[in-house]
């Protein structure tokens, strides 16, 4: 008999963690009757959340609970469950009741049957997202499968099991603002999806607005790729290019017609774009150095405010 960590981030669930809790414990003592714990991490909510936590913990033992001195975003909550996790195999799955936890025996038994492989991520049917959510998952998707050399065709979402030593390789990481999906995706190439069923929000409304999204978007690119620096790049290489030749061409019209005023409206444009390149490069490289800032600063990840966890 295995032991199954679920690491839950929880930030103003107040209304589902009790009804996620019991279905939980449901799957795992009636249908699939293994040992389980449930790690819940809140992300410091500003709600009761917290206060729910510690009447599931001292209902059930199984249940363990860490709250977190400010709020630091999703990924880093899942690494502080992580630090605490003691299962052969991890799950991580959202507080919304979105992810199902009766689809939890669809990504075990998986695993069971295929010893080859590390990381299984659920893939939604009838995705419940609203339009933003689901463009900026299809941006994300497109953006990593060009990073990091991905299968476009593997989807990244937030519900997965994950053996144990894939989770102890992303622990001993230290880099600034981590995201669980790349780091399984630079850990390992044995990743499958299984489909499962993707249920409506139950409650309030997804913290994931379209600047959050754009801010991820961005970081994942500066953070794992040169792209943007290649581009830049590649347009002043196109940009030397014709200027040598509309060189050429006001030297020959200098030569052969005389100063001319029509070039002036060519001479504002030239300036205008060229300033604007600049600017924009200056911008780029900005990002990364500031990137780089952040790597050498070595802050944590996260800070503990309160926990219980010992058996």
């Amino acid at each position: 008999m295995s032991l199954y960590s679920i690491v839950v981030p929880v930030y103003n669930s107040e209304h589902t963690l009790e009804e996620l809790y019991r279905r939980i414990r449901t799957v795992f003592e009636e249908t699939l009757q293994e040992d389980f714990e449930i790690i819940l991490v809140d992300d410091s909510s500003r709600d009761n959340s917290f206060a729910v936590m510690e009447q599931l913990r001292a209902k059930d033992r199984r249940v363990k609970i860490i709250q977190m001195a400010r709020n630091f975003g999703q990924h880093p909550a899942l690494l502080c469950g992580f630090s605490h996790a003691k299962g052969d195999f991890i799950i991580t799955m959202d507080d919304d009741l979105q992810h199902p936890p009766e689809e939890i025996p669809k990504l075990v038994h998986t695993m069971n049957e295929r010893p080859d492989v590390d990381v299984i991520i659920a893939k939604y049917e009838g995705r419940k997202h609203n339009f933003i959510r689901r463009l900026g998952t299809r941006l994300s998707v497109y953006a990593t499968s060009r990073m990091l050399g991905k299968d476009p065709s593997l989807e990244i979402t937030s519900f997965r099991l994950i053996r144990r030593f894939i989770v102890e390789a992303i622990l001993q990481t230290n880099t600034y603002l981590p995201q669980i999906g790349n780091l399984l995706v630079l850990t390992s190439n044995r990743i499958i999806n299984v489909p499962v069923r993707h249920d409506a929000r139950a409650y309030g409304k997804s913290g994931y607005s379209f600047s959050r999204l754009a801010r991820d978007l961005i970081y994942d690119i500066t953070a794992h790729t040169a792209f943007p620096l290649i581009v830049v790049r590649d347009i002043g290489i196109c940009s030397f290019l014709l200027s040598i030749l509309l060189s050429a061409w006001y030297l020959i019209r200098y030569f052969a017609f005389g100063v001319s005023v029509e070039g002036w409206t060519t001479l504002v444009l030239l300036l205008l774009g060229f300033s604007g390149l600049t600017l924009l490069s200056l911008g780029i490289i900005g990002m990364y150095l500031m990137n780089i800032l952040n790597e050498a600063k070595k802050m944590p990840h996260y800070v503990t405010r309160r926990e219980d966890i010992d058996d």
